[in-house]
């Protein structure tokens, strides 16, 4: 169900303190917290003893204490004290989870912690680099992170559910270009000879036409950065008014998952006003899709056995996606399937 050798955003940094705090990842339960030197860790969120959730305890130095019979967890994940006795059981640890901190995001990895490597955290730089202003929202879609993943991939929707915000019909009318680099699906649309968005409009100040862009670039399973922008008539992008839209999608369980959005800029960086603007209105986009999703979760749970969806040309990003996720998947049940027991072999007279 889940690709579990990967990083996932488990949270913002400014939400990790010294104080535990509980994540769910892939029906995993992980509590997290900061040590006296102020590094993250990540540990289940399950006492040795009898269960009880860490995260309901508290720090004691680099510790995390258990708030019931008071078993304490170092950063390893080891029992550093059994209030009751002083010997320690030997099975007395819980896992320990490897963490990334970078660019204001805290990532975990919920696989095989041998195969985690730091260098495949994806770059989302802008979210922290000084030329580029950033706004962020979290928001707990009550879908699968699938539906996420392919609504992040198939932007015509923003013509028909954010026509307020970001949309117009001359998206769809575009066409899409879709490239694949290992695990990385990119699905670029060029709208040359265009007006703005609504949003945009009034946060550029941008009158008359345009040629608008973007291009999602979907680092399959766990985060999505969208390329995106205005610039003048047949002019190179990079010219125009860039947007980095950073969409780490994180599963709960089968049907909940947690969105951590960022939407970083290059334009009027120092104008509180338009950050305000962008705040506001890129909330409403958020509730606009969450509100979608949770309805076609609901639709999808109650669609027939044997249904499935019926995908046009503007699907060809989610088509590719959905066969990288399938192999992910398949790769990494192959690897925790059990080795066929050896036959003996024959006895002969």
């Amino acid at each position: 169900m889940y690709v579990l050798n990967t990083w996932y955003v488990a949270a913002w940094s400014t939400e990790v303190t010294r104080k535990p705090v509980r994540r769910m990842i892939c029906e995993q339960a992980i509590v997290l917290f900061r040590t006296q030197d102020n590094e993250t860790v990540a540990l289940a969120d399950r006492c040795a003893h009898r269960a009880f959730p860490l995260s309901e305890g508290r720090t004691v130095g680099d510790s995390v204490e258990c708030g019931y019979h008071g078993f304490a967890y170092g950063p390893d994940g080891v029992c550093t004290r059994v209030p009751a006795q002083t010997t320690i059981p030997e099975r007395a640890r819980v896992r320990k989870y490897p963490v990334v901190e970078k660019d204001g995001w805290i990532w975990v990895w919920t696989g095989d912690p041998e195969l985690a490597s730091s260098t495949e955290v994806p770059d989302t730089h802008w979210m922290v680099d000084p030329e580029w202003a950033t706004v962020t929202h979290s928001v707990h879609f009550k879908c699968r992170a699938d539906l996420i993943h392919d609504n992040l991939l198939d932007l015509t929707h923003e013509s028909f559910l954010h026509k307020t915000t970001v949309g117009d019909d001359y998206i769809y009318e575009h066409g899409i270009t879709v490239e694949v680099d290992s695990n990385v699906v990119s699905v670029d649309r060029l709208m040359p000879s265009v007006a703005a968005p609504p949003l945009y409009a009034e946060t550029m100040n941008a009158r008359g036409l345009f040629d608008r862009f973007h291009c999602t670039e979907f680092f399959v399973p766990n985060l999505h950065v969208l390329h995106s922008g205005i610039t003048g008539e047949a002019r190179p992008r990079e010219e125009g008014y860039l947007i980095k839209v950073l969409n780490g999608i994180t599963p709960i369980d089968e049907h909940n998952s947690w969105y951590y959005y960022a939407f970083s800029r290059n334009f009027a960086v120092a104008d509180a006003g338009a950050t305000e603007d962008l705040r506001v209105g890129l909330a409403t986009v958020l509730e606009e899709d969450a509100a979608a999703l949770e309805a076609q979760e609901i639709g999808m749970q109650t669609r027939p056995r044997g249904e499935f969806d019926v995908l046009i040309a503007q699907d060809g990003g989610v088509a590719k996606a959905r066969r990288i996720m399938a192999a992910l998947l398949k790769s990494e049940e192959r690897a925790a399937a059990p080795a066929a027991p050896k036959l003996a072999a024959p006895v002969t007279a």
